[in-house]
């Protein structure tokens, strides 16, 4: 029932753009994986074989140190309502800094310079396989509309507070792997306990 693509054409992108979530999946040799359930609105597919999506602070940021570490990142979209279908991307993914010039030009040409209060990173997937499969197992749900908590929690922190947040929970993932968000991760976060 699978069927593989080399790249996207308008009738998955169309599948995509249909969707109001996507989950990540990335992990390194070494480390345990890690899954991520993420919003639509900040995907953004650039070519036939490279999506981009612009990441906000969280409780972790495994993505970012398994990017640093390993690269390999895998994309699912899932349809919860109308015909059944499942699409990954699977490809090689990269961390595009917010300090970075290319940052701010995929923020003003993709998101018209429009960056929610914390955002950290842009997550870039290269990708060289594209497959669907049936998604009958997939249960049906009615999109409500999203959920404001993020942004309230941002709001609450403030720009200070989520630079303070990000450097004590952001800096290194659970498995003591540094993410690359600050120049001064040199010592190995410390086990807890």
């Amino acid at each position: 029932m699978a069927k593989q693509f080399s790249s996207l054409d308008d009738r998955l992108r169309d599948f995509i753009a249909r969707q109001h979530i996507f989950f990540t999946a990335s992990a390194t040799g070494e480390s345990r994986v890690n899954v991520s359930p993420r919003e639509t609105l900040c995907l953004r597919i650039i070519s036939p074989n490279t999506a981009i999506y612009l990441d906000r602070t969280g409780s972790g940021n495994e993505t970012s140190a398994h990017m640093k570490a390993d690269g390999r990142l895998t994309i699912m979209f899932c349809a919860v309502e109308g015909p059944p279908m499942i699409l990954r991307l699977y490809g090689r993914g990269r961390i595009i800094h917010r300090s970075s010039p290319e940052y701010r030009e995929l923020l003003q040409e993709y998101y018209a310079r429009e960056e929610p209060l914390g955002a950290r990173q842009i997550v870039r997937l290269d990708f060289d396989l594209v497959q669907t499969s049936c998604g009958f197992g997939v249960p049906l749900f009615t999109y409500e509309g999203e959920r404001p908590s993020l942004d309230q929690w941002a709001e609450a922190k403030g720009p200070d507070g989520i630079e303070e947040y990000r450097r004590e929970k952001n800096s290194f993932s659970i498995d003591g792997l540094p993410t690359g968000m600050f120049d001064d991760q040199t010592q190995p976060k410390p086990s807890a306990g």
